[in-house]
């Protein structure tokens, strides 16, 4: 799923206005014997989400400064999830400037992580747990990227990780967080 949503355009309605961009980098996440996983101690207050159905959000908060957005994927019961680490900015740049306190004509970093894109979407713990079809935050398929134009690396920031290329990215793209290079 997580190279599936490559292209989705992650979009976010609120009184002040909309503000969506293309998801252009994802990690996976999973349950059993995923270390970096937020279910791999099985359901919690916290993580409960992430045992499904899929097509919820789970927001949590990180560092105490920080939201991260992850869709839930699994069906019922089994955890997994994909963050959502970068987008490419399409709607209410303006307005993501300003909550960002950046220069609109700074678009690349805008949403070029998935602090950064939390920010900029509005996107707080009020969404975790939110219906991603039944909006006001949503995802919603835009296009479709051919495997030539993807590639594979290890997740960033997971440790022990090296050889599992769970995270996807649209290659070239200038909003990705991070380029590496290509693995698998």
């Amino acid at each position: 799923m997580a190279r599936n949503l490559l292209g989705c355009e992650l979009r976010h309605d609120m009184p002040d206005g909309t503000t969506s961009g293309i998801i252009v980098e994802t990690e996976g996440y999973l349950e059993n014997g995923d270390r970096a996983s937020h279910a791999r101690f099985g359901p919690t207050n916290r993580s409960s989400v992430l045992f499904g159905p899929p097509g919820y959000a789970y927001v949590y908060f990180i560092y105490g400064m920080h939201y991260m957005f992850n869709v839930v994927t699994e069906r019922d019961r089994t955890a997994g999830a994909v963050l959502v680490r970068a987008l490419e900015p399409l709607r209410g740049i303006e307005l993501m400037s300003r909550r960002r306190g950046v220069a609109p004509d700074a678009n690349a970093n805008l949403t070029r992580g998935p602090a950064l894109l939390c920010q900029a979407l509005g996107i707080t713990l009020e969404e975790n747990r939110a219906d991603l079809d039944a909006g006001p935050l949503g995802i919603y398929a835009m296009r479709s990227y051919p495997d030539p134009e993807i590639m594979t690396t290890p997740r960033i920031g997971v440790g022990g990780s090296k050889e599992e290329l769970y995270r996807y990215v649209v290659k070239g793209n200038p909003y990705v967080s991070r380029r590496q290079m290509r693995r698998g």
